[in-house]
């Protein structure tokens, strides 16, 4: 949870003392805003020709409180027909404060500008507007004039703060820093709160915050809180656990917030039911918010539908809020009952809004095919979001993962705006289905400036197309033309893009020259291009630096081994091999499955438990047969230690070709183009398999894996063997 920012306190409640006391309609009017009955302050609008300026504060207050917009301006034009421009301090105040709490920064600085004399309350009120409303430079700029003529509260401080962290302006937070410790605010709580916050939110690590916490003479339960949510926002959720351990047998107790930043952390099943337990007990499985939090951690954990549903169904009072919350814990892990739920919230008629389809469309885009992406796209038409343009991206990136390019392609042109994230999402779906060329026109006719997320897309689309120098260029130009400087995924594309030229060495040099470290991604890119040009000794480093990172991941031990053993090194091969089995290490199983007749149908390597199984063996074996009539060969080359019979049977069983067979064995399917999902990459048998028979049975047959698509038309692949 960020640290909260203390909101503006209006010292000045009661009148100066050189007013007259209030007349008995102003005390009516201040009585009824007191007792928040705002229903009756709209008829009190009809206002005597003398009212006390004391009114008009409090009913600017009581308008700030309520975001009452519309209400606080009929009020400020009854004022000026009423009581002289600019009113007094204590009236301008609350009138200042109305516009920055309702969001109307530009009256709020107007009615600044215009005040003859301010006080360290018209500027905070500014300043908290400017940070609540996302105006962070603006909110920077009011800090530093306000110097001159104020030293800033703790509370001014606070929200400047919190401003920098919402900016992620770690220099500019440093400065407020520095001025909090020259006027010895920064030990004071909101102060090290707000600097927990902008720290952690900052610098994507929590050394700094952890020193502030330390330091701190008085620590509340929002510091506690702070600090939890600034570990598990760094991804050091351990640390979020033991903090909220120690928090306990301090005897501090916890809130809601703190439960939704600690539950959050949770690793592993064992945790979540450790943290259920007290949620239970505090009652606070009912409140939406941390039963929402709840549910998501158990379906990323590995808990079961029961689980989430348990949770779920103990909410008092479900709103659109909390079915959206459960729907986005299973959008990705589990899309089709993240489709099931949103099916089940129109039936009890709910309206679903932006942020509900926008989830929706989410979990359309972890199937094969189009057909519920099309559903709901129907469904955002009618209910008049067609135009939306957060949901036209995600229907972008939603048809492009369902293997549709000409529908995501569809819903690019008829847009009337473009943002970055539309750009975006067109060059990656371009990319995905390895058409670079168009993924570069696409690139040239961006009419706004590129952003990081824009080149990782160019310089995917370079290195599942082959084009070397295309690449080279763009990741050049990065920084020199763009002021982008690359982050890791950017090297690990580049990588990528060198390795498979065969162009090893200045891969290599690339790495070491990279001013941060490498990660598990650029590692496996290089060690992925050693092992398509059989290069041993850069492969080693790449494996040893990948089995560093992480110890219990196949791919290190796996790749090095084939490299071995194409180079003939067998007892190097074999020595490897037995080491990944002392260690625990397992290879990721091939799985495949592809929609037949609105089901999903899954394949392992082999289907030893389908229900289909000889049926499918048979198929599959006609298939074989009539593709090697036209020069089909099994590469047993790539299967190690089997015998020759076995690394045939080995390759012919790869969960693709199984998913293929079962749909010729339907004949509704086998009327239409098919499309295959696979969690791995497809390998070279299988791909030239797949070549062969999208020209033998004259059908396109789309095969996604798990890092690209593969269009098979006429004997050719989209991606030109280059994948």
């Amino acid at each position: 949870m960020a640290a909260a920012v203390a909101t503006t306190t209006l010292s000045d409640a009661t009148p100066p003392p050189c007013l007259s006391p209030p007349d008995e309609y102003s005390l009516r009017i201040l009585r009824l805003c007191a007792s928040d009955h705002l229903p009756h302050i709209h008829s009190a609008l009809a206002l005597p020709s003398a009212v006390h300026p004391s009114a008009f504060a409090a009913l600017f207050h009581a308008c700030a409180r309520r975001r009452l917009l519309y209400l606080g301006r009929c009020l400020h034009r009854c004022m000026l027909s009423l009581l002289p421009w600019p009113p007094d301090l204590f009236v301008a105040n609350h009138l200042l404060n109305m516009y920055a709490k309702c969001g109307r920064l530009d009256l709020a600085r107007r009615v600044f500008k215009e005040m003859p004399r301010r006080n360290l309350v018209s500027w905070t009120a500014l300043l908290s507007g400017f940070a609540q409303h996302g105006h962070h430079d603006d909110c920077f700029g009011l800090l530093a004039g306000m110097l001159p003529h104020h030293l800033p509260n703790e509370f001014a401080l606070a929200t400047a703060l919190s401003s920098c962290a919402g900016a992620a302006r770690g220099f500019r937070g440093r400065q407020v820093h520095a001025l909090a410790s020259k006027i010895y605010l920064d030990a004071n709580v909101f102060v090290g709160n707000a600097l927990i916050t902008m720290y952690s939110s900052c610098y994507g690590q929590c050394d700094d915050s952890w020193a502030v916490f330390r330091t701190m003479p008085f620590q509340n339960l929002v510091t506690w809180n702070s600090m939890i949510a600034g570990f598990r926002q760094n991804g050091q959720l351990d640390r979020s656990l033991e903090l909220f351990v120690e928090m306990q047998r301090g005897g501090l107790g916890f809130d809601r917030a703190t439960l939704v930043s600690v539950i959050s952390s949770c690793s592993c099943l064992q945790h979540c039911r450790q943290l259920h337990s007290p949620v239970i007990k505090t009652c606070y499985d009912y409140e939406v918010e941390v039963a929402t939090a709840l549910v998501k951690a158990y379906s990323i954990v590995g808990g079961g539908t029961d689980d989430c549903y348990g949770v779920f169904g103990g909410v008092r009072e479900h709103d659109i809020v909390s079915w959206t919350g459960i729907m986005t814990s299973f959008a990705e892990q589990l899309p089709e009952e993240a489709i099931r739920l949103f099916c089940q919230l129109r039936y009890k008629n709910y309206s679903p809004d932006r942020y509900t389809f926008s989830i929706v469309v989410k979990a359309c885009s972890g199937f094969a095919t189009e057909r519920h992406c099309s559903a709901v796209h129907s469904l955002i038409e009618k209910s008049g979001f067609g135009d939306d343009l957060v949901l036209s991206n995600a229907l972008i990136h939603a048809y492009a993962r369902c293997g549709s390019i000409v529908m995501a392609e569809h819903i690019f042109e008829r847009m009337v705006v473009h943002d970055v994230v539309s750009w975006n999402s067109m060059i990656k779906a371009y990319a995905a289905h390895g058409r670079g060329r168009k993924a570069l026109g696409v690139f040239r006719c961006m009419d706004i400036p590129p952003d990081s997320a824009t080149f990782v897309g160019l310089l995917t689309a370079c290195s599942h197309s082959g084009l070397v120098n295309e690449g080279r260029d763009l990741f050049n130009s990065m920084l020199k033309a763009y002021g982008i400087a690359p982050q890791l995924d950017h090297f690990a594309c580049m990588v990528d893009i060198l390795g498979r030229a065969g162009n090893l060495q200045e891969a290599e040099d690339l790495i070491n020259q990279m001013e941060v470290e490498p990660d598990f991604v650029v590692w496996s890119a290089l060690l992925g291009a050693c092992r398509k040009h059989k290069e041993a000794r850069i492969a080693e480093k790449a494996a040893q630096r990948l089995m560093e990172l992480k110890p219990k991941n196949s791919i290190g031990y796996v790749m090095m081994s084939n490299i071995h053993y194409d180079r003939g090194n067998l007892e190097d091969a074999s020595f490897i091999r037995k080491d990944m089995k002392e260690c625990g290490v397992k290879k990721e199983p091939g799985l495949s499955w592809i929609e037949i007749e609105n089901h999903i149908h899954r394949f392992s390597v082999g289907a030893r438990h389908h229900p289909q199984r000889k049926a499918i063996y048979a198929e599959l074996n006609r298939l074989v047969d009539s593709l090697k009539e036209i020069g089909y060969v099994v590469e047993t080359r790539l299967v190690h230690h089997e015998t020759q019979e076995h690394k045939e049977e080995r390759l012919l069983h790869h969960s693709e070709k199984l998913a293929l067979a079962f749909a010729l064995m339907n004949t509704s399917a086998s009327k239409t183009n098919l499309k295959i999902m696979k969690n791995l990459r497809i390998c070279e048998d299988c791909h030239k398999f797949f070549k062969l028979a999208s020209s033998y049975l004259q059908k396109e047959i789309i095969v996604r894996d798990a890092n690209r698509f593969h269009h098979f038309v006429d004997g050719e692949c989209s991606c030109g063997d280059f994948w």
